[in-house]
C-alpha cells in the first residue's frame, strides 16, 4: 500500500472527473501512488470488474431518448438499461443517455453495433458503458437503437422516458411539426403493428384469419360465409392496427390519414418507429 499523502482535493478532483465514490477516489489515489491518469484506470478496470460481475442481473428500467436532427431530416431512439427505478430516474443517468442519442445524431451510426463502436470522451461508447457500470454499481447497456429518415422526421418522448417514438413525414410544410407531434402521441397510445394495410406482415395476416376464422365457426356460422366473415374482421384489425388507418384519437370522426391530409393535401407518413422500455 502507498504511503504517499492523498489530499481531499485531490479526491475531489477525481471524483469529479470520473464520478466515482469518494471512498473509491481515495484508493485508486493510494493504489496509484498519487498518480492521477492511473488512478482514472484504477477506476476504469474498477468498472470493468463490476460490469463483469453483474452480467447475470435483469436490467429491464432504464430510459428511451427520441431525437430528431436540427434539420428535421433524421431522427434517432436508443433504450439505455439499468437495474433500478431509482437509477433511471437519476439525473445524470438521464444525461448519459442524452449523451449517446447525440453522439448517434451527429455521427450517424446504421446500427447498435456501429453505435457502440464510435468514439466518445476517448473511448469506444462500449467502453463507456463498461466505465458507467463501475461507477452507478448496475448493469448497464444500450438494448435497442432505430433510425428513422425522411423530409421532416419528428421525436417524441411519452411518461417520463419510458417510450419514445419518431414520425416521419413526406413533406416538411405549415404545420407538419405539430400534425407529427399528433402523429407520434397517437402511435404511442395505439401502438399500430404496421404503417397501411400493404406494410402488414404476412404471417401476421394469416395468423388473424386463422383466428377469425375459429370465432365464426365456434358461433355456428355456416361454412360459405365463413370466409366472407373473416375477410370483414381482417378490415376491422387493419382498421385498428394501422397507423394511416386508425381512428385519430384526437378527432374520432376522421382517421390519421384525413387528419394528415386536412393538415395539408397530401401530406402523410412514410415511416414510424415506437420504442417502449423494457418491450
Amino acid at each position: 500500500m502507498s504511503t504517499v499523502q492523498i489530499s481531499a482535493a485531490d479526491v475531489n478532483r477525481l471524483r469529479q472527473q470520473t464520478g466515482a465514490g469518494m471512498m473509491d477516489c481515495k484508493k485508486a489515489l493510494m493504489e496509484s501512488n498519487g498518480d492521477f491518469e492511473a488512478a482514472v484506470d484504477y477506476l476504469r478496470k474498477k468498472g470493468a470488474k463490476v460490469a463483469a460481475s453483474r452480467q447475470d442481473r435483469d436490467n429491464n428500467e432504464g430510459v428511451v431518448i427520441a431525437k430528431a436532427t436540427a434539420d428535421g431530416k433524421r431522427g434517432v431512439i436508443i433504450e439505455l438499461n439499468c437495474e433500478t427505478d431509482f437509477v433511471a430516474k437519476n439525473t445524470d443517468f438521464v444525461a448519459l443517455g442524452q449523451k449517446f442519442a447525440d453522439l448517434a445524431i451527429e455521427k450517424n451510426p446504421a446500427t447498435l453495433a456501429d453505435l457502440l463502436a464510435l468514439e466518445i470522451d476517448g473511448q469506444k461508447v462500449e467502453e463507456s458503458i463498461v466505465e458507467n457500470t463501475g461507477k452507478i454499481g448496475e448493469k448497464i447497456g444500450i438494448s435497442k437503437y432505430e433510425v428513422v429518415s425522411g423530409e421532416k422526421v419528428v421525436a417524441y418522448i411519452h411518461g417520463n422516458y419510458r417510450l419514445g417514438v419518431l414520425v416521419a413525414l413526406n413533406e416538411d410544410v405549415a404545420g407538419a411539426e405539430e400534425a407529427g407531434k399528433d402523429v407520434a402521441m397517437q402511435i404511442a397510445a395505439m401502438n399500430p403493428v404496421a404503417l397501411d394495410k400493404a406494410d402488414v406482415d404476412a404471417s401476421t395476416i394469416e395468423r388473424e384469419l386463422e383466428i377469425a376464422k375459429e370465432q365464426i365457426r365456434a358461433e355456428g356460422k355456416p361454412e360459405e360465409m365463413v370466409e366472407k366473415i373473416a375477410a370483414g374482421k381482417l378490415n376491422k384489425f387493419y382498421k385498428e392496427n394501422t397507423l394511416l388507418n386508425q381512428e385519430f384519437v384526437k378527432d374520432g370522426s376522421v382517421d390519421v390519414r384525413k387528419f394528415l391530409d386536412n393538415t395539408s393535401k397530401g401530406l402523410t407518413v412514410t415511416a414510424f418507429k415506437r420504442v417502449q422500455l423494457g418491450a
